[in-house]
C-alpha cells in the first residue's frame, strides 16, 4: 500500500497543531488536576484527549481527497 504523502502532510498538519492547542488548554487554562478531579478517573481523562488529538487526526486522513497530477 503506497502512502499518499498529501493525505499524511495535512494529517501531520492538523496533529501537530490540535496537539498543541489541546496541551495549552488542558495545563494553561483548564488544569489537568482539575479535570481529574472533575470527572474523577486519570485513566478516562487521559484517554478522552488522547481520542479527542487521534480520531480528529484520522478523519484528516480519511476525508482529504488524493491529488491529480
Amino acid at each position: 500500500m503506497k502512502l499518499n504523502k498529501r493525505k499524511f502532510k495535512y494529517s501531520a498538519l492538523f496533529f501537530l497543531c490540535w496537539f498543541t492547542f489541546l496541551v495549552v488548554l488542558v495545563d494553561g487554562f483548564l488544569g489537568f488536576q482539575t479535570l481529574v478531579d472533575h470527572f474523577g478517573s486519570y485513566a478516562l481523562v487521559e484517554t478522552a484527549l488522547l481520542l479527542l488529538v487521534i480520531l480528529p487526526t484520522l478523519a484528516i486522513f480519511i476525508f482529504t481527497k488524493k491529488h491529480k497530477k
